[in-house]
């Protein structure tokens, strides 16, 4: 054999196309999976050396906790977040629920004008109306709390990141972390350190919404044009006044969508935290789940739903009020301070009445709005007379694709599914992120859980795929007929508004507590922003390519298929890295109803003294995973595409 035949071959071998690559591999796996199969398994356990570690990791921390270096850490930070919860929430109840009302009504006038002014105000009457004005209350006060906190670390941080490349070649990573993490992971360390209850719960939240107000303040500093940085420096400006004078200034409305992202995102966490006994609607919505009173359940998550999207659409207009561009655009003008002083005059007054009047500290039963009763009777309906469809459909899902699919992941020898899955992260994403998947899973078999991490990856790709599907064909739907996008926007609005708890009620509804319960609660959780992306994508393809396509005698189909679609890419799978992380996150919280695996063993972690490490480690996991499939389906967004030619 010559050398010229050698290399020739060599270079067929390499010019393989992708997909030939995946059929190879699929092949192969295939084939060692009938030789090995139920070899070099990982059944559960939940007495791994690894949680027993953990455990005696927990006794030690507990035994010294009067330690002076502990009580530094984490005994002073406690004692504060506890006392700023506990004041703020003494304040909103000496006040009284008119003097909330009325100042919600006025932020919302001065921001927004009259419409979004009756809508605070509203959304706060129906939160009392429903019975909930204590638990609101409580939940705002932890949320202010929390987001207080995090705005103070966070925005120096952004600024930091923004103005020092070595402080964020060191930060970022941190934040790739954080952002990945499903919520539920975040509890597990958290108690280990500061125990439960508001402050505990507190710390939780602000840690978790932090990374948003980091970056997007470094983002508002980072856009600030370079020749208005340049025309500072020319008049002499110190970096100190360049900060102060420019660049702050240009990046407050950045620092204001900060704001309002770091408060979503504590709204989201902080009813989580009713797993570690934070009070408020969280806790409403908790001990409905577990009475299995939907109604109930019903009626604190509406609160909960109102709570968010008042506190959304406030902060909002304050981004858009500080953002020059859109100001502008405002056809209601700066508004004069005689408005100010009468919203200020009305607030003080109403704070007096709360103050004065023990009555006003209690918000009045005499109109009560519940759903309880009637969502209930529906409940009941339903599952007595369309449970036919939902059993169906639950048993035609598990039976003809998880439960195979389980089979098979949790029957592979641990090697043959690494091994498969570094392999698609290669010809996916790179060596890079092939070597990140494949050392995230060798870690999660070294720590005993190999088993429970199975199930949950199972979930995680079914509800993904899924998600995909339903999310690309709306979003192609959305992009391709106006009326139809502006009708499914403000359903988007909403969703994206609610927080992951409240998406279990209409899964929990509908399918009882099993694995597609939880399946279902992420689908409808990780849709909106899937068909967002997908229409985005194919909206910004540009028209010059759109009108060759045309000219050139393209049908409608083939001007999707081979045009939009394909230039749509990077947003497509910008699309699918979301769908994963955000699927990832809501399985694990589906653990609450049936779904079992990973999401189990976190809960378990903190209702069980014994398998505290087992709900620590699952919680790693969790992390490991989700990191690598981040890594997997970012890597594939960011690799560079082959020239053509």
């Amino acid at each position: 054999m010559t050398a010229a035949s050698v290399a020739l071959r060599e270079r067929g071998i390499a010019a393989l196309p992708k997909r030939a690559w995946f059929v190879l591999l699929v092949l192969a796996a295939a084939v060692l999976y009938v030789a090995f199969q139920g070899t070099i398994i990982q059944p559960r356990a939940d007495d791994r050396p690894f949680f027993l570690w953990l455990n005696g990791v927990r006794d030690a921390i507990r035994d010294n906790q009067n330690n002076p270096i502990f009580e530094v850490l984490f005994g002073i930070p406690r004692v504060i977040v506890d006392t700023l919860v506990e004041v703020l929430t003494s304040t909103l109840k000496a006040i009284g629920w008119p003097a909330l009302v009325v100042a919600a009504g006025s932020l919302g006038f001065l921001v927004g004008g009259r419409r979004l002014a009756a809508g605070a105000a509203l959304g706060l009457l129906a939160i009392g109306m429903l019975g909930l004005w204590e638990s609101g209350v409580e939940t705002l006060a932890a949320v202010a709390a929390a987001v207080t906190i995090s705005f103070m670390i966070g925005v120096p941080l952004g600024i930091l990141v923004a103005r020092n490349d070595r402080a964020r070649a060191i930060i970022t990573p941190i934040l790739d972390v954080m952002q990945i993490m499903p919520t539920f992971a975040y509890l597990a360390p958290f108690v280990l350190f500061f125990g439960i209850g508001p402050a505990a719960a507190a710390i939780v939240t602000l840690i978790y919404a932090m990374p948003a107000a980091i970056r997007i303040t470094a983002f508002g500093i980072r856009s600030v044009p370079a020749n208005t940085i340049e025309a500072g420096r020319s008049l002499g400006a110190t970096d100190r006044q360049l900060l102060t004078k420019v660049q702050l200034p240009v990046a407050r409305p950045a620092i204001a969508l900060a704001l309002n992202q770091t408060i979503m995102l504590a709204v989201s966490m902080i009813v989580i935290t009713a797993l570690i006994a934070a009070p408020g609607l969280g806790q409403d919505t908790l001990r409905a789940l577990i009475r299995n009173d939907v109604g109930s359940m019903f009626d604190a998550g509406i609160a909960i739903v109102i709570l968010a999207i008042v506190l959304d659409r406030l902060t909002e207009k304050v981004s858009e009020r500080l953002d020059p561009r859109k100001r502008a655009l405002d056809q209601r003008g700066p508004l004069p301070s005689r408005a100010w002083q009468i919203a200020l005059a009305l607030i003080a007054a109403a704070v007096v009445v709360g103050l004065v009047l023990p009555a006003a500290q209690t918000f009045p039963d005499a109109v009560e709005l519940s759903f309880s009763g009637p969502v209930n009777g529906f409940v009941d309906w339903l599952r007595s007379d369309v449970s036919w469809l939902s059993g169906g459909l639950k048993d035609a899902v598990s039976y003809t694709v998880l439960n195979p699919v389980q089979t098979v992941l949790t029957q592979s020898p641990f090697w043959l599914t690494i091994g498969f899955i570094g392999a698609i992260a290669l010809l996916v994403s790179g060596m890079r992120q092939a070597v990140t998947a494949g050392v995230a899973f060798v870690l999660i078999f070294g720590m005993g859980l190999w088993q429970d991490a199975m199930e949950t990856l199972v979930q995680v790709l079914v509800a993904t795929a899924i998600t995909f599907a339903i999310g690309l064909g709306l979003g192609i739907l959305s992009a391709r007929n106006d009326r139809f996008s502006q009708g499914l926007r403000p359903v988007l609005d909403v969703a994206q508004t609610m927080p992951s708890f409240v998406y279990l009620l209409p899964a929990f509804v509908l399918f009882d507590p099993s694995r597609f319960t939880a399946i279902f609660a992420a689908i409808i959780f990780a849709l909106p922003p899937v068909i967002r992306l997908v229409e985005v994508g194919i909206r910004t393809v540009p028209a010059t390519i759109i009108e060759a396509a045309t000219s050139s005698g393209s049908t409608g189909r083939q001007l999707l298929t081979k045009v939009q679609l394909p230039v749509a890419g990077p947003a497509l799978q910008l699309a699918a890295n979301q769908a994963v992380i955000l699927v990832l996150s809501m399985v694990v919280v589906g653990g609450l109803v049936g779904g079992q695996a990973l999401g189990y063993d976190v809960v378990a972690g903190f209702s069980q003294n014994r398998l505290f490490g087992m709900g620590l480690a699952a919680g790693i996991a969790l992390v490991l995973m989700g990191i690598a499939l981040d890594r997997i389906t970012q890597g594939a967004n960011a690799r560079p595409r082959p020239r053509q030619g």
